[in-house]
């Protein structure tokens, strides 16, 4: 049987090993020329250097390989299919990378005067505006540095606007089916979050949510489309349950590759939402950044909105900080703004085709589920959005769990999707396929997990031992989350 499988997989390619710098080289090999000395040469002062090692002799070519090497341990959007759930990794069209590099705004300083910042406002202006006309929610701040960042800032624009009223309030609504930072968000702000359940098809229930909002409650934080790949089609009656005890509306919109040019989020109902540009605009994500945030807000909370804000006099843009309702600087200076330039280049290279891109992921998310709801449980068979959730709950029997599906997958040149989130799904196996990836990539993934739901019935010592081809196998996850080996 593995030799069978091995058969469909191909070749698996050179995996090279690779030590540490400092094992590598000999003395005197070096890789750069330095400018004639005009000075006597000198030892290394022993108090710097210590009792530690030198500094490793290298060629160019030892360095070169070296970084190659181990760039070639590393699974991008670069490399394949990322079919992360509920973390759109979508591919990022080198333009916007070219746009980025300019030197006018590569090597602008943050302190260089307005004067001389005409260009970087100008974008910066033009951007806030795309983003209220794709949302709909006209004011925007620029300034958070991630979806956390930003969810943080529209909870901070909460507790602003009610004790702006007089009626500071203690509570947020938060449903089972959000994001898992939303929680942690609303408790920064000492918000006490409150658990909303959904429904059994998977979306929030109106009468739900008015059983549990009062007056204490400063709103509800909504991520729609929701985890589970589902428009929360009861939006516009939640909302106005909530607007009706004097309540914000918070959007978690890391999910709005679905939705993006289709829904407008001001119209139903939501006050706050934020954007993730390292996800539906393209920048990139993963590796702990840099990303960006922006929150869009109604015009009765633009006075709450962090400052500075970019703003436009006659045919000049300047920054203006005379707004005393506001919450203050949530990030140095203006923003993660290469970030923010990546995601302006994507606006203007798609336009209007900005609606394409979520009907296409959309389209993509919905051909997986068909494909595969034979082979894998779906707990929710019914039109999805930009992903869909199976479990293993048809592989229990032959004792393979969804650890075992998604380990297997490597073996088949996939990285995995999201597994065992949303928590309201046992066994979750959460799948994102993007608008980037065409039928034929679909079509190979589809193959691949059918591939492995039959393995699970003939051969499940084969998805117990996975992955077998990759340079590192299955980790001790137990172990390494316990006794953790941060040494290189």
């Amino acid at each position: 049987m593995k030799d069978q499988i091995k058969d469909k997989m191909g070749t698996t390619g050179l995996i090279f090993n690779e030590p540490l710098l400092w094992e590598k080289g000999s003395p005197g090999r070096t890789g750069i020329s330095l400018p004639r000395r005009d000075v006597e040469k000198a030892p290394l002062d022993e108090k710097l250097v210590g009792d530690g090692p030198d500094f490793p002799d290298l060629s160019e070519p030892d360095v070169i390989r070296h970084f190659t090497k181990l760039s070639q341990w590393n699974f991008g959007v670069d490399s394949g299919m990322y079919p992360l759930g509920s973390c759109t990794m979508k591919y990022n069209p080198k333009t916007n990378e070219r746009q980025a590099a300019i030197p006018g705004f590569a090597g602008a300083h943050p302190l260089l005067p307005e004067s001389l910042s005409q260009g970087a406002l100008t974008l910066m202006f033009d951007l806030q505006h795309f983003l209220g006309e794709i949302t709909g929610l006209p004011a925007v701040t620029l300034q958070p540095a991630a979806g956390s960042h930003g969810e943080l800032t529209g909870m901070l624009i909460f507790a602003a606007y009610h004790k702006n009223k007089g009626k500071p309030r203690s509570k947020v609504l938060i449903p089972d089916t959000a994001h898992g930072t939303n929680p942690a968000s609303a408790a920064l702000c000492g918000f006490k979050p409150v658990a909303v359940q959904s429904g059994p098809d998977g979306v929030l229930l109106p009468e739900t949510v008015a059983d549990l909002m009062d007056e204490e409650t400063a709103g509800i934080m909504i991520t729609n489309p929701n985890t589970l790949g589902l428009f929360e089609s009861n939006i516009r009656q939640v909302a106005d349950i909530v607007h009706a005890k004097g309540g914000l509306v918070y959007g978690d919109g890391a999910n709005m590759n679905a939705i993006m040019g289709i829904v407008d989020v001001g119209d139903i109902g939501v006050d706050v939402l934020h954007l993730n540009l390292h996800k539906t605009f393209s920048t990139p994500h993963g590796g702990g950044g840099p990303g960006a945030g922006p929150v869009c807000v109604t015009e009765e909370l633009e006075p709450f909105l962090p400052v500075p804000r970019v703003v436009k006099d006659g045919d000049r843009y300047r920054l203006d900080e005379d707004c005393p309702l506001s919450v203050g600087k949530v990030h140095a200076f203006h923003g993660n703004f290469g970030i923010l330039v990546r995601a302006y280049s994507y606006i203007l290279s798609l336009g209007r085709q900005l609606k394409q891109v979520s009907q296409y992921a959309v389209l993509n998310a919905n051909y997986i589920k068909e494909s595969l709801k034979g082979h894998y449980h779906l707990p929710y068979d019914r039109p999805c959005m930009h992903e869909c959730v199976f479990t293993d709950k048809h592989q229990q029997e032959y004792h393979v769990a969804t650890l075992d599906i998604a380990k297997r997958l490597m073996d088949h040149g996939f990285h995995p999707p999201t597994i065992y989130f949303p928590l309201v799904v046992s066994g979750a196996i959460m799948i994102e396929p993007t608008e980037s990836e065409s039928k034929e990539t679909l079509d190979l993934f589809i193959e691949a997990l059918k591939q492995i739901a039959e393995e699970a019935r003939t051969c499940p010592e084969c998805l117990h031992e996975s992955p077998q081809f990759p340079k590192v196998r299955r980790l001790d996850e137990t172990a390494a989350a316990r006794h953790p080996c941060l040494q290189g």
